[in-house]
């Protein structure tokens, strides 16, 4: 039975097999990662990659956004295994040898000539443009790399989709809408209840924001795509299915032992492996429930790229 595949994300853009030989050696380093932090390095690279072509930026830019994406978690090499996979809340002092991936990811960079023009992204990634990042709390756009205001974007997305578990990019504006919040200027606090919500504000620059709702729509249409061409295959199943259906009622409705054997044998033609003359009716139904499921995905999809596009950074 054929099946249904796709990529959360669409196609990679990553092309980490383009880079010289001693930067690859180098990058060999993020194999010492958790399969998860790896994926989610590779994801992040794939997304501030995206975001650049968006923006139009030039490709020299583009190419050290990539990289500096991809070993942004290098330092999570050192976080004890405990802490970094644990499943629920972290205390304050795991949080606080948690934040420390950033310094030991820069120290990293800087002591290996290769990775050193990239030590903006494990240095500055959790910085934030209000002041309430870490590990220097750095306040400003001009304080904080461009890049590394991109890379902030890519992996609170990531770190978002990842903890929501989507296999699908169905209700993935709750996702931009909580990242839209973290792009609005600071409010003022009117009232102590809401210092909370508005320490959050002003975090990230809505500009690659922005650019990464291109990507997310178009991230949308792939799927959209991939649905389409497996309710093409159901389809095409249901009409095959409905086939024999038709060679099963002549064959109950003749009479003539030569016909019902005529009509048997196309039935035997028409079914594929595991398919009997007993089950394809079951199988047929299943086909036509898979595929109502599918075209309502599509409508969810369709109506959650009208979702994203009303939504204003």
């Amino acid at each position: 039975m054929f099946e249904e595949k796709y990529d959360f994300y669409s196609p990679s853009n990553v092309r980490l097999k383009d880079l010289d030989r001693e930067l690859k050696s180098s990058l060999t380093v993020m194999n010492k990662l958790d399969d998860m932090t790896k994926q989610h390095c590779l994801n992040v690279s794939n997304l501030c990659t995206r975001i650049c072509q968006y923006m139009r930026e030039n490709n020299q830019f583009t190419i050290h956004c990539m990289i500096a994406g991809y070993v942004h978690d290098v330092g999570k090499m050192y976080i004890p295994r405990e802490i970094l996979a644990k499943p629920g809340k972290l205390t304050d002092e795991e949080f606080e040898i948690m934040k420390t991936h950033t310094t030991l990811g820069y120290e990293y960079c800087m002591n290996d000539p290769n990775l050193r023009p990239y030590h903006d992204g494990p240095w500055y990634h959790h910085e934030s443009l209000n002041g309430t990042g870490y590990p220097r709390g750095l306040r400003g756009k001009n304080a904080i790399p461009y890049s590394a205001q991109i890379i902030r974007v890519a992996d609170e997305y990531d770190a978002l989709v990842t903890k929501r578990h989507y296999t699908t990019h169905v209700n993935i504006s709750e996702t931009l809408k909580d990242l839209i919040k973290d792009a609005q200027p600071p409010k003022p606090v009117v009232a102590l209840d809401i210092l909370k919500q508005n320490e959050r504000l002003g975090k990230i620059n809505p500009k690659p924001l922005r650019a990464l709702f291109k990507a997310v729509i178009s991230d949308i249409n792939y799927e959209i795509s991939c649905v389409m061409n497996y309710t093409r295959y159901l389809e095409s199943e249901i009409d095959r299915l409905m086939s024999i259906q038709r060679y099963a009622q002549k064959r109950d409705e003749s009479r003539r032992p030569d016909r019902k054997d005529y009509y048997a044998a196309g039935m035997k033609v028409l079914l594929k492996s595991g398919e009997t003359i007993y089950n394809y009716q079951q199988i047929l139904q299943e086909y036509r429930n898979a595929l109502v499921v599918r075209n309502k995905r599509i409508e969810d999809l369709k109506k959650e790229i009208r979702i994203v596009k009303r939504l204003r950074v």
